[in-house]
């Protein structure tokens, strides 16, 4: 392998390639990046063994070969060196990499050609093109309610679901929160299965830092959902899990009922009072006690070892409920993801789900479950 490659071409792919390869733990072959050399390009590829990315960048091939070098030591090297023309060099027993530039000489250890395995084809057939910035968004507004625990099995992922309505729904969940994205691709609605498909949180962050504002190019195939640039540069993949996921209707449709109670409060001003509230939060009492008043909610935190705190946010308020708790950081961390001015809590019970919904937001939902309140100060929580 010998070719030559210009440092601004290929650092940014460089540094895609190193965010997926684990630090310091796994196999050699996963901690390495793969440097292939064909045609008038250089291919830049690395796996965790679930995550996949590769990308092709313009470069001067004399020859023609493949590398896998230490991934971290290449890139941080690439990164600090200044711009400009890089020649990359296999030794003639294949054993090291020579890096050079200008009068600077570098050498890397290379792992064994045959420790690479080929990596997923982008499947031509039935794409189709979607927003990269709606999808970072998406992603979100979902993520936030979606278990961390690889263990909890399908409520560890985000499920996109075709609808009937010709709706997509993506939903995440993690026993007390509940969120959901409807949204329109009619391109998208035709590629999923109807069963929709699973992604686990643990690849989502990655891919968010991938995306960028431009338009990408997605398909399908049995094991994997597979991303492209609108350029067709670079591929990023992730694999599909195929749990069953629960029915969040059961749930959802509560908030359509005849006896809910309705709370419609000031979006700012209630992050900022929850925010002082917060303060007075302890480990053992971390919730904020609403006390529904006519035209007001009296909003009261109190901890054995900070004291108490009580305000009053104007509000507009029909049903019966009288007295509810919520986790104050999770309801804080909720209202944040809206933009509407206004928000509707619908509650179905002091311990059923509560809803909120807003006009600047038509198809976002979020359910938060309430904390059961066992005495003036103590609590318990209640899942979905």
């Amino acid at each position: 392998m010998y070719l030559k490659v210009f440092k601004e071409d290929v650092i940014d792919g460089l540094l895609k390639a190193a965010n997926i390869i684990p630090a310091k733990t796994g196999a050699a072959y996963l901690r390495s990046i793969w440097l292939k050399a064909e045609g008038d390009m250089l291919q830049i590829l690395s796996t965790d063994s679930n995550i996949e990315f590769s990308g092709n960048y313009t470069a001067t091939v004399t020859e023609e070969g493949l590398a896998g070098v230490q991934g971290r030591a290449f890139v941080d090297l690439v990164k600090k060196m200044p711009a400009g023309e890089i020649t990359l060099r296999l030794e003639e027993d294949g054993k090291n990499l020579l890096i050079e530039q200008g009068r600077k000489r570098y050498k890397l250890p290379v792992n064994e050609a045959t420790w690479f395995q080929n990596f997923s084809d982008f499947p031509e057939a039935n794409s189709v093109y979607w927003s990269g910035d709606f999808l970072q968004e998406v992603i979100e507004k979902i993520s936030f309610c979606i278990s961390d625990e690889d263990t909890m099995e399908a409520i560890a992922c985000l499920s996109i679901k075709p609808m009937e309505d010709q709706y997509i729904e993506a939903c995440g969940l993690n026993g007390h929160q509940f969120s959901m994205q409807r949204f329109l691709n009619d391109e998208l609605h035709a590629l999923l299965p109807e069963d929709g498909i699973l992604l686990q949180k643990k690849y989502l962050n990655e891919l968010k830092k991938w995306l960028g504002g431009d338009e990408i190019e997605l398909n399908i195939d049995n094991k994997r959902l597979f991303f492209r640039t609108g350029d067709k540069r670079e591929v990023f993949t992730i694999p599909l899990s195929y749990y069953q996921y629960p029915d969040y209707n059961s749930f959802l449709s509560r908030l359509g009922s005849d006896d809910v109670t309705k709370l419609t409060v000031d979006r700012k001003l209630m992050i900022d009072a929850l925010d002082r509230l917060l303060i007075f939060n302890t480990d053992n009492n971390r919730c904020t006690y609403f006390t529904f008043n006519g035209s007001e909610v009296e909003l009261a935190s109190q901890g054995q070892e900070v004291g108490i705190a009580k305000e009053y946010v104007d509000a507009e308020f029909a049903g019966d409920i009288e007295k509810i708790a919520f986790p104050t950081r999770n309801l804080i961390e909720i209202l944040n993801h809206y933009q509407s001015e206004k928000l509707t809590f619908i509650l179905t019970g002091t311990e059923g789900p509560c809803g909120l919904r807003g006009s600047d937001d038509p198809e976002y939902t979020v359910i938060i479950m309430p904390m059961k309140i066992v005495e003036e100060t103590y609590y318990s929580e209640e899942e979905v």
